[in-house]
Order: structure tokens, then C-alpha cells, then sequence
């Protein structure tokens, strides 16, 4: 399956980027080139930039109810289109069709979410003193920009794009270099849906043009989603050019396991959580935290473990690089003298042998100085760290640099609040493997 050359979007026609350096964009499924594109310079960011702030004066004037009828008719796009969305993450990203279907099943509830902002979204009235009143107004920023990672392709640019547009914005989505072909459907899709030219734009590119969207000083406020080395760097350059930043950056999530907890409801939750989307998400269980004997629903997890195919059930990684990352990750622990359980090395698919597949992976007995505890590691891999009490689980997991989840199995009601109450992450689950809210930025 091949596509059309992917190209920016600029005041609602595509158009290729001005650099002469191009880029393949390559299906991890089978490791066939998808597209190419070409890298944008800063005179293409300057071009979108000059034709969004045109768009989003004359937007801002808009009423925000008038301007989400635009993503009610969106919305119906997506889901008349959801198979062939679908289709596209499936193939550029390696997603299971399940997985891929969920994300843009999420990206429509997310556009819900942007639907419903006149309901909450005002400003206040008070009474400071006596016949003395003041009073607040909410007001769009301008040109904005989102810079969104490769696992999720669909559902992150929804995080963002839906809502600041509604709000009165003009956006810039800059999409993984890996990805870049589902954006290329957004933006059809936003156009189809009347959103007027200028306010939706894509500029395509790797880190070049990452730097330019932080130095320019008329967009007024960027995200990022990605690692924590570059989410450390986005937001440096851009505050220090005195944008609105919002930096969203890795994890090393821990899950403690507590002897009590129920065998199969652990069981299942812990290895979808560490393979879901090849263990490529934020959000993935990687470290679990054995607290004293757990060996029966430890071996019911490898049971469990052992029934994930892939190909079928576990998607690809996003490249070739990545898979040698996380094998070498492996290696690394098995020299230094952890346990491997279960070994997803050198996994071929057939009739896919040039796809980038890691199958599911559990390292037992890591110690806390392996990089395996400690690093996030993207891929289907569950590294063990056994404990002899709760309160040593939780000093790992409050060691922790990262802090987005944890989560904890147990049947007892108050080991659980001790735990949520005394973990560090900003997100604690009881027995639910992907401790997530609903998540719109």
C-alpha cells in the first residue's frame, strides 16, 4: 500500500517543503517505504505563519459556538471515515487494527470534548467591594503550535488541535517525521468539515524545524509531546523566547504487585499493559515491583505473556533502530545478571521478515542499578523487581525521576490508599494496568 507524496498544509492546499532534503517514510510492518517528504525551511514556516495570523484575526471574531459547529461536522467525518483512518495508523505506525481503531475512536471523543467547550469555558464576574465589580475575559493567544511523537499519531494532535482552534486560535501541527501520513487526513478532513483556510496548518521536518517553531517569535505558545531529553530542550528554547510552553515528556512507570492481589485480574491487566501499542506509550507498565512471594501470579503472567502473537495481537516497533534499542536493553540486563523469562529477541513474523518486531519480554531479578528499572525503554518488555515490603517498593518508586503513573494490585482496600497516598506519580490506579484520565490539553 503506498501514498501520495506527504506535503505541508498551508492556507488549506498542500504543498511540498522547499528544502532538498527528503525523507522515506518507512511501514514498520513490513519495513516497505510508505511516502517521502521533504523538510521544510524557515521560509515555509514563515509563509504559514504569515497566512494563520490573517486567518485567526478574523476567526477570534467568531463566536465560539459558531466556531465548534466546525468540529461537530468534523467529528461525523471522522467516524464515517474511522475504517480507512484506521487503516493508515495500521500501516505507519504498526499498530494492531484494534489498537488503531481505539485511537481514532478516542481522537472522536476528544473532538466531543472541543464540542462541549461553550458550556465551561467563561469568564467571571465579582463583586470586590461595595458597587465595585471586575470582571475576567478569556482570550485567544493567536498562532499556536503542537510538535506531536510517532505513537500515537491521531490521538495526540487531538489532545491539542481540536481545542485551540476552538478557542479561537490558529494552529501548526508539526507531526512525527515517522508518521506524517495521518495528519495529511486531518487536515482534508478539517477542511471538508468548513474550517475556513489558514487556521489548521502541517509543517513537516525533524529537529531543524523544531527549533524554528520555538524561535519564532510569532507563535505565541507550543506543545510537545515526546522524551524527556527533548521535552527538556523544547521547553527551554521556547520559555527563553518568552512562549507559553506545555512539555510533555517520558515515564518509567511502576506497578506494585502485592501477594494478595487477585491472580488472574493482575495477571491480565499487567501484560496488556506492557504490550499494549508494542509497549510504545507513556502510559505502559515497566517495572513491576514484586512484593515478597508473588511467584504464582508471576507465573500466570508469564502464561499469559506467552499467549501474545505478534503480528496479530502485538504490533511492530516504529523502526529498526528502535528494535536494536530495546534488544540491546535486553542483552544489556541478561549480561549483568538478570533472569529472562521470556525472550521477544531477533522475533521474525513470517511473511513479514522485513518488519521491526519485538516480541513480549519479562527480565526477573533486575536490580534498581540496571538500566532495564530505571530507563524508559518504549518496547514490550516487563522488567521484575522483587521487595521485601511495600514501603521499599514505594522508596523505588519515589526514587523515580519520571513521575507520570503507578499502580498497585492488591484485594485490601487501605493497602491501596497507602499506596496512592504515599506514591510520587502524578496518576495512581488500583488494579487497572493504564492508570489514565481523560486527557485533553
Amino acid at each position: 500500500m503506498k501514498f501520495e507524496e506527504v506535503k505541508n498544509f498551508v492556507n488549506g492546499s498542500f504543498k511540498p517543503g522547499s528544502s532538498d532534503k527528503t525523507h522515506a517514510v518507512i511501514s514498520p510492518l513490513d519495513g516497505e517505504t510508505l511516502s517521502t517528504f521533504k523538510e521544510s525551511t524557515m521560509a515555509d514556516l514563515n509563509e504559514i505563519i504569515e497566512h494563520a495570523q490573517k486567518a485567526q484575526k478574523a476567526w477570534q471574531k467568531v463566536t465560539l459556538k459558531e466556531r465548534v459547529q466546525v468540529f461537530y461536522r468534523y467529528k461525523q467525518l471522522l467516524e464515517k471515515n474511522n475504517a480507512e483512518l484506521t487503516e493508515i495508523i495500521y500501516r505507519e505506525n504498526g499498530k494492531i487494527h484494534g489498537e488503531a481503531k481505539a485511537e481514532i475512536d478516542k481522537a472522536i471523543e476528544l473532538t466531543e470534548f472541543a464540542c462541549s467547550l461553550p458550556q465551561f469555558v467563561n469568564g467571571e464576574n465579582m463583586e470586590v467591594s461595595r458597587g465595585v465589580y471586575c470582571s475576567s475575559t478569556r482570550h485567544p493567544l493567536g498562532v499556536v503550535a503542537s510538535i506531536v511523537p510517532f505513537n500515537f499519531p491521531s490521538m495526540v494532535p487531538h489532545w491539542t488541535v481540536v481545542n485551540a482552534i476552538a478557542l479561537g486560535n490558529a494552529m501548526i501541527l508539526k507531526p512525527s517525521e515517522a508518521v506524517p501520513i495521518s495528519s495529511q487526513y486531518i487536515a482534508r478532513l478539517l477542511k471538508e468539515a468548513g474550517l475556513p483556510d489558514g487556521l489548521f496548518n502541517i509543517v513537516n521536518g525533524t529537529q531543524s524545524t523544531v527549533e524554528n517553531i520555538c524561535d519564532h517569535p510569532e507563535i505565541k505558545a507550543v506543545t510537545f509531546v515526546g522524551s524527556t531529553k527533548v521535552a527538556k530542550i523544547v521547553y527551554q528554547r521556547a520559555s527563553q523566547n518568552l512562549k507559553q510552553v506545555l512539555a510533555l515528556g517520558g515515564a518509567k512507570n511502576h506497578i506494585i504487585l502485592l501477594p494478595d492481589a487477585h491472580p488472574d485480574m493482575a495477571s491480565s491487566n499487567i501484560v496488556a499493559s506492557m504490550s499494549g501499542c508494542a509497549g510504545q506509550r507513556c502510559m505502559a507498565a515497566a517495572t513491576l515491583l514484586a512484593v515478597g512471594n508473588c511467584d504464582s501470579i508471576l507465573d500466570k503472567l508469564i502464561g499469559d505473556a506467552l499467549k501474545i502473537q505478534c503480528g496479530t495481537t502485538l504490533g511492530a516497533v516504529i523502526s529498526k533502530a528502535a528494535k536494536e534499542r530495546i534488544e540491546n536493553y535486553i542483552t544489556e540486563a541478561e549480561q549483568q545478571g538478570a533472569k529472562i523469562l521470556l525472550d521477544g529477541r531477533n522475533t521474525i513474523v513470517p511473511g513479514k521478515e522485513n518488519g521491526f518486531y519485538v516480541g513480549p519480554t519479562i527480565i526477573d531479578y533486575a536490580t534498581t542499578d540496571m538500566r532495564v528499572a530505571k530507563e524508559e525503554i518504549f518496547g514490550p518488555v516487563l522488567t521484575i523487581v522483587r521487595v521485601k515490603t511495600i514501603d521499599e517498593a514505594l522508596a523505588i518508586e519515589n526514587a523515580n525521576p519520571y513521575g507520570n503513573a503507578c499502580s498497585v494490585f492488591t484485594q485490601s482496600g487501605g493497602l491501596a490508599n497507602y499506596v496512592t497516598e504515599n506514591a510520587s506519580a502524578g496518576m495512581c490506579g488500583v488494579n487497572i494496568g493504564v492508570p489514565v484520565p481523560r486527557e485533553p490539553f
